[in-house]
Parts: C-alpha cells; structure tokens; sequence
C-alpha cells in the first residue's frame, strides 16, 4: 500500500479529447515540481469521443500517479467533481477544468496559498477570455451567491480552487442532487480566501456550456443555496394584492364622482393590469415548480453518479459496484 498523497487533483472532462495529452503533461510536470506525493484524478463525464480512451492509457502509463475515473453517462460537471472526490486521498484537493483555459501551472500557487492556514483556495480570472453573456451572467450569480452565503469570494464560477481535506469529506456526506461545489464547500469553511490566477483563451474544443444550460445553471444555483425567491414571491404578491385593492377602491371613488361612464372607458386598463397579474400568478408558479421538482429529486434519492470503472487507483477494494484495475 502506498503512501497517503498530500495532493489530489481533481480534474472532470466531457469532449476534451483535443486537449486531454496536453493537460495531462502540463499537470505532471506542475506537480512533480512541487516536491509532493500526488495523483491527479480525471474524471470522463460520459464522453461521446475518444476522452475515456485517453484518460485509461494515461493511468496505466503512470500508475500511483494517474487514476481515471469513467462514469458510464453524462451525468454534469458537478456530479464528476463529487465523484473524483469520493476516489481522492490527499489533504489538499485542488480542481481544475480540462479545457485548459485556467493553466495547470497555477495548482502550484494554490497549494502554497493552502499551506498557510486556509480551508478553501478560490481565484479570480485576470484578463478573462470568455463572451460578454459569459461574463455578465457569471457576474450575476457571482452576486447572489455572496447575498445568499454572506461569504465574500468574486468568481464562483471557476473551478480552479483548492479545499482541505475535512470540507471535501463534509461536502461527501450530503446527499441532494443539485450540487453547486463552490457554494456547498464555503458552507463548511471557516477561513477562505482568493488568489488571482491567469485565464487563456480556449485552443481547441468548444464550451459544454451552451445558452440554456447556463440558464439552467443559474436556476440550480438559485433553488438550491436559498429559499428567497420563495420570500421574494410572498413580497410580490403581497405588493401586487395591496396595488389592486386600492386600485379597486380609486375606480370606485371615480365612478361614484364622474358615473358610469368613467369607468366603461378603464376596461381595457384593468384587462392590462388583469394581465399582468396572471403572468406574475404563472411566474410564481414556475419558481414553485422549481422547489417541488428538488424535493421531488431528493426524496427519490438516486445515486448522484454512478462509475463504470477505475483505472490505476491504489485503493483497497470497497464494493461491487465500480471495476477496478
């Protein structure tokens, strides 16, 4: 049995077969320069490409170094970074994304910033190369994550950080399915801070992050670290129900002023307010829906991934369900 590693780097790939040789050569030699015992997990998301390939011929050409972890679907980003933190052994663990635009040279920088006292290593993208709707809507759930956790960190959105050991155990033990790791791990930490890394323009591939899976980010963000909407809706409706009573009760005082014919000539007014009110009903609906749809998720419990199999782990066999080699 070999000894414990100090660092786990943990390193989820979906489609980056043009990246993957150029990642994992950068990652070792950052590393092995470190002076410590590693291993760097990657983990494939179900790829469609030659990315599974690659990762297994990576971990049986340097064992106890490389372990790849091939989930048998595409299951998320988040789902695949809990996975290669269930097969991690080290006292830091760092995350990192395949594409290459935060460079692995940066782990290094992380590690220091880690072994001075922190429980989480966050960063900041200097000179970011994304689209402007990348950037805005990053600064948007940016900010209502730091409203909702009231822990002060600027780019939850990238993936480069490091976490002590302790909070990766916490964040092991909690079952729901809609996982956000940033927010669930400073849920557990008790000293954060942040270091400004470099972020390059992707080379090769493109983003798995199409427009309405980037929606469909900011609504898991949004129903699962908070329930204010449901608050906010309470404060809506309670607004909306007060405008129209004392709408109803001006129509009232004008009829009884001007007649009847005063108010024939609000019709079509109170059909626009009329409607207004029915969109805010099915907004409020939706957000609803949101939180049901959680609940409904959580309580059949499903397995948050499953592993087909495990390529060049050195840990002991424990179970049935993941085939190691």
């Amino acid at each position: 049995m070999s000894k414990t590693p100090l660092l786990s780097v943990v390193i989820p790939a979906f489609n980056e077969e043009a990246n993957l040789k150029e990642l994992i050569g950068r990652c070792l030699t950052t590393c092995s320069n470190l002076g410590k015992i590693f291993e760097i997990i990657l983990v494939d998301d179900g790829s469609s490409d030659r990315s599974a390939q690659l990762i297994t011929e990576a971990a049986e050409q340097n064992p106890g170094k490389i372990i790849g972890v091939l989930l048998n679907r595409n299951y998320g980003q988040h789902a695949a970074v809990m996975a290669g933190f269930a097969e991690s052994r080290g006292e830091i663990v760092v995350t990192l994304d395949a594409d290459l635009q935060n460079p692995p040279e940066e782990i290094s920088r992380l590690v220091k910033k880690m072994e001075t006292g922190f429980d989480i290593v966050g960063s900041i993208r200097l000179s970011r190369r994304d689209t402007l709707f990348r950037k805005m809507s990053s600064f948007l759930i940016n900010k209502a994550v730091q409203q909702s956790t009231g822990v002060l960190m600027h780019d939850y959105g990238c993936m480069l950080r490091a976490y002590r050991r302790p909070i990766v155990e916490a964040m092991l033990q909690c079952q729901e399915r809609t996982t956000f790791i940033p927010v669930l791990a400073n849920s557990f930490a008790r000293f954060t801070t942040e270091i400004e890394v470099q972020h390059e323009k992707r080379s090769q591939g493109s983003s798995k992050y199409s427009l309405w899976k980037l929606i469909n980010l900011m609504f898991d963000l949004l129903t699962s670290m908070t329930t204010f909407p449901l608050r906010l809706l309470s404060l809506i409706g309670t607004t909306i129900a007060a405008g129209g009573f004392g709408l109803g009760l001006l129509i009232l005082a004008m009829r009884m002023i001007y007649g009847i014919g005063w108010a024939v000539e609000g019709v079509f007014t109170l059909f626009a307010l009329l409607f207004i009110f029915i969109g805010a009903q099915f907004i409020g609906m939706g957000l609803l829906g949101e939180y049901i749809g959680r609940i409904y998720r959580d309580v059949r419990a499903r397995p948050r991934y499953f592993v087909q199999k495990v390529v060049g782990s050195v840990k002991e066999e424990s179970g049935c369900k993941v085939i190691r080699e």
